[in-house]
């Protein structure tokens, strides 16, 4: 069973999301992380770069598959875990204390489109 924090909020393609006033910091779930198995290689944005939601931000790859990483909501990007680039297998050990990136909001209503800790779980146990 895969770990879903409560006080996130979650998309369907399996980001979190930890809004804090207008800015939010985005990282992969503890279900991705799982589903991709050893991450071995992370591509992220540079600091500046604004995104739409649902806009590919980066690439994260594992030894058995790729997958894009998906803007939950639309923002400018204000940091980048550059850590993580050279250590993306702590995505494997510690999905939801090693983010990816923290953005300023461009529209908070887009927010109302993610699942909180229940209905992501309601989401995963009907994807099983």
């Amino acid at each position: 069973m895969s770990e879903i924090k409560d006080g996130l909020l979650y998309t369907q393609d399996d980001e979190w999301v930890l809004v804090e006033g207008d800015s939010a910091t985005v990282g992969l779930t503890d279900y991705a992380q799982d589903s991709l198995s050893d991450i071995v290689y992370l591509e992220l944005p540079s600091e500046g770069d604004s995104f739409d939601a649902g806009d590919t931000f980066g690439v994260v790859e594992s030894v058995k598959a790729a997958a894009d990483l998906l803007m939950p909501v639309g923002g400018e990007v204000t940091a980048v875990n550059e850590d993580l680039i050279d250590t993306p297998e702590a995505l494997n050990s510690a999905p939801y204390d090693s983010w990816l990136i923290k953005i300023t909001i461009s529209d908070a209503s887009e927010l109302d489109s993610l699942m909180d800790a229940a209905a992501y779980k309601a989401y995963l146990d009907s994807r099983d």
